[in-house]
Parts: structure tokens; sequence; C-alpha cells
């Protein structure tokens, strides 16, 4: 798991105390395909998702990422080119690592589901999903398909800290994890049970940390990939899975493609149908979050990973990789969503776990009151969508005639520092409203609830509420509010909203859609309709 900002080597562990990917037995990497015309731009996704673990299965690339306390967790993105993602499920269908999870007596913000790993197991035709929990215990689940159903299929005591999982070509599976102290651990032939642990590498003090560990068998040499959180990327080679290993470092301080952001790192190296690697990872890019980037991969003549630069830094354009035409088009991660069906779409994600029985959607999403407060961070089934970058607008229909006094019901920019656009209804009048000053301390314990500061009355049933979100990185960016009653005409409402660009709670800022109570539980909203557009 990425920890670091800035180019201090810095351990989750220390932070937090104080407040497989490849087809196994490739063949030797060959050098990448000739260039097609076309091209590609980095970032290939201009959303927030960190950690990533990609495999290829037949023609099909799949990629996993973190997504701490939103549920579902563990989303899987599927493509077909390496350049267009859709989001095809999530691994973790629910949050069942404790009361912090559901938001009943406690909050589990920025724990949950960090660095983790996916793979593919020929053997048995299953995807497999592998992450630790609060550093007590490790949890694998598995599915058929990446779309679920996903089920949990052991928990492990050994907390497996950013781990990586091996599909051996015996069909043996291994572990590769730890921060600075790197250890595999050999799981049963179920992959229920641990039966061998061992430590094999310790990092060099003069590099620092090494976590985020992926785990490869190429031409029958065994590869851990290692990140120095925020700037570097090593690798360790061995002939055995249990060492010893050699080190290498494949890049330090290397310009990333997105103006601001930080040095590329993390992620993981995936091979073509027709022999070309390529290496995804991600850039430090807040507020927007961590957001992947695609490089080809060359490899010496002794196996050792080379990431090919344009002009000495990680390209903002390479030639597209050479796959065998798509079977479809994937899913765009933006667009319209009327919540028809009987389900969200994967492109949703509940701040922590959802109180089921206050939610439904089919002709638009219903969310009733679940929740009795003031403060916005304790209250359940707030709905979040992953912000467009660079900017982009997101619009929501309410129909808000079911609210009750003392509701709140709205739109939000959320993070640890947060302000919404919405309905407050108070004594049978219901106006809209803009507030900030939401805000969390380094504990994420809340500080501040919001201010009201500005309003305006509105009549009948339904209005239109939309936040437009900069999230360049490199600088605080500007978020901006605005209603319509009439769904054309847009009225803007407040001053604008300075997004952070902290690294600390790692998550980037969300579109959020939320209706919690101040007095009473019964009331409720609909909506019909909600956009994420970009310019």
């Amino acid at each position: 798991m990425d920890l670091s900002w800035s180019h201090q080597p810095l351990t989750r562990r220390r932070t937090l105390a104080a407040a497989t990917g490849l087809a196994a037995g490739a063949l030797l990497p060959a050098a990448p395909a000739l260039a097609t015309a076309a091209q590609y731009t980095n970032p290939v996704i201009w959303q927030d998702f960190a950690d990533i673990d990609i495999i290829r299965v037949g023609d099909t690339y799949y990629a996993s990422a973190s997504t701490m306390h939103y549920s579902p967790g563990a989303p899987v993105l599927r493509s077909y080119d390496l350049v267009n993602w859709e989001i095809a499920g999530h691994s973790v269908p629910v949050l069942d690592f404790g009361a912090k999870y559901d938001l009943n007596g406690a909050r589990g913000y920025v724990r949950g589901i960090w660095a983790s790993s996916l793979a593919y197991r020929p053997s048995n035709r299953t995807f497999y999903w592998l992450g630790q929990i609060d550093f007590a215990r490790t949890y694998l689940y598995t599915a058929t398909a990446v779309e679920g159903p996903w089920s949990r299929l052991t928990t492990i005591s050994t907390p497996y800290y950013d781990a990586g999982l091996l599909v051996d070509t015996d069909d043996t599976l291994y572990v590769a994890y730890g921060n600075t102290t790197i250890s595999v651990a050999q799981l049963s032939p179920d992959g229920r049970n641990q039966v061998r642990t061992q430590e094999v590498f310790r990092t060099p003090s003069s590099v620092g940390t090494l976590e985020g560990a992926r785990f490869y068998k190429i031409n029958g040499q065994y590869y851990i990939f290692l990140t120095r959180p925020a700037n570097g990327q090593y690798i360790l080679k061995s002939s055995s899975p249990f060492g010893p290993y050699t080190m290498r470092q494949v890049l330090l301080d290397l310009r990333g493609p997105i103006p601001g952001g930080g040095v590329p790192h993390q992620g993981g190296l995936v091979r073509t149908q027709s022999g070309a690697w390529y290496y995804m990872a991600f850039v430090d890019a807040y507020p927007g979050g961590r957001m992947p980037a695609l490089a080809p991969i060359t490899w010496t003549a002794d196996g050792w990973p080379v990431v090919q630069l344009v002009n000495g830094a990680w390209g903002t354009t390479y030639p597209s990789p050479a796959v065998p035409t798509p079977p479809r088009q994937v899913t765009p991660m933006t667009g319209v969503d009327t919540f028809d069906g009987t389900t969200l779409k994967p492109r949703w994600e509940w701040n922590h776990n959802p109180d089921n029985t206050k939610w439904s959607v089919g002709g638009g999403l219903t969310l009733r009151t679940a929740t009795v407060t003031h403060d916005l961070y304790w209250a359940r089934n707030t709905l979040t969508h992953r912000i467009q970058g660079p900017t982009s607008t997101a619009t929501a229909h309410l129909d808000h005639s079911a609210m009750r006094d003392g509701d709140r019901a709205g739109l939000a920019l959320l993070r640890d520092s947060s302000a919404w656009i919405g309905l407050k209804r108070d004594g049978g009048a219901t106006r809209v409203v803009m507030v900030t000053g939401l805000t969390m301390d380094s504990n994420w314990n809340t500080t501040g609830t919001g201010t009201e500061i500005a309003s305006a009355p509105v009549s009948g049933g339904q209005v239109w509420l939309r936040a437009n979100a900069d999230i360049r990185p490199g600088a605080p960016r500007p978020g901006t509010f605005s209603y319509s009653t009439d769904g054309i005409t847009f009225t803007r409402l407040g001053p604008a909203f300075s997004m952070g660009n902290d690294w600390r709670f790692f998550m980037g800022y969300r579109f959020a859609l939320f209706n919690h109570a101040t007095q009473a539980l019964g009331g409720a909203v609909r909506v019909t309709r909600f956009e994420v557009s970009t310019p």
C-alpha cells in the first residue's frame, strides 16, 4: 500500500499506530510488439484506483484496487486492450470485519481494503482475491466469474500485509508479503491454510521501505515486485520461491505523466497475448486520488525488467498495445445512471456498509433516512462515485417530496474535508443550501459538522443538484455547486470549495449522494437520474 505523498518513506503501520498475476511459466519475455498507428494517453484511467494488481486470463485483462472503508470493496476492472477499462464487480461484497464498518459505535475510515491481490487458477477456473484487514488476519475470496458471486473461502490468522498471490506452474499457491522485511508463505492445495512461511528478504537501510508485493514466475524464475513509497520501484529475483533473492532498482524519482502528480509506482506487470509486457502503476494525483498509468516493459538478457521511457520520463503517450480486436466496447465509467434494474451498477460504492433495508433501486434510487445525526461522517447509506479527471461534473435529479422535518439530503464532494449542496427541510419548508466545513482530524474523528453559507427557497417536489470538481493535482482545487428547478437553467450557490490535496486519507474526493435525519427516521428522497460528464 503506498503510504507517502512526499519522498520520505513512511510505513502505513507506523502511521496508523500514531493515529498474480502473470500466466504461470510464461516464456522469457519478448520485446513489445511493433508500434501501431494508434496511441494511448496516460493516465489510462483518470479515476482513483490504487494499489493495482493486474492479470490476463485468455484475451481479457483484470485489475483489482484498494477501497479502504468503501463497500463493496476491492473492485475488479476489466479490459480487452489494457487501455479502456470498465468496472466489472467487487471481490469483497460486504466489509463484514466488525461493527465499525457498519458505522455502528465506531468508524472504519482509512482501514478496510488496502493493497491486496487478484489471481486466477486455471486448474479450477477460479479467481482468487486475498487481502489482510486491520493487521489482524487475512481473508481469501473466490469466484468463477469476476462479476460474482464472490464468497469467502477461508480466513488465515497471519496478516499478509500488502500481499501478492502467485499460482505456480505446479498449481501451488504462494503469497509474498511484508513491509521492509519480505516473507513468502505457501498455502495448502485447497488454499484454506498456511503450511509454511519464511522471511526471504530484508530491505537494505539505503533503500528504506519496500512493500506492495506482487509475485510472479517468469521463465522459471521467481520475482517479487516491490514499491518504495512513494517514489520508487524495485524487484527481487530468485530461482526458488523461498530465495535467496537478488534486488534491482526498476525506477526512482521518475517523472510521471500527470502534471503536478507524483512518481508512477506500485501496481503490477502483465504480458499480452503476443508476448509484450506492460507495467500498470499508479500516480499520486490528489485531490482526485491515485490514477493508473501504463508503460511498456522490456527485459535485459539476464532477466530484469526495464521501463520504456519517453524523454527520460514515464510517457504521457505510447503506441497502443497490439492485441486482438476487443469483442465489445467496455462500459464507460462516466455517463448517465437512471438506477434501473434490481441492483446498483458496479461504479457505485457506499461509505461503509449500508443498511440494506433503507435503500432500493428500480425507477430511481430511493434513499430512506438510516441515521439520526448532525454529522455526515456518521450517516449510513451515503453512496459514492469516483470523480473523473481532470475535471468533471455530477448532476443529480432529486425528488424530495417525501422528506421530513430535520432531514438533510444532497450531493457532496466527500473526503476528510467536505462540502455539499442539498436540501434542508425544517418547519415544513424546504431550502436548497450549500454547506462547507465538514472536517476530520488525522485520526479521522469529526472536527466540524458543517456550516451553511448560502441558501435559497425551493418549491415543488424536485430539484437538480450539480457539483463540478477540478481534481488536477499539485495544488488545492475548486469544487463548485449549483442547482436548478427545471433541469435547464442552473444557479450557482455559494463560493468555491477548496478541495485539499493531502495524501493521508489515501482515497481521493468522491461525488456522494446522501440522505440523513437530524430529528427522526422516516423520510426519503428519490434520485431518478445521475450523470457524470466531462467538458
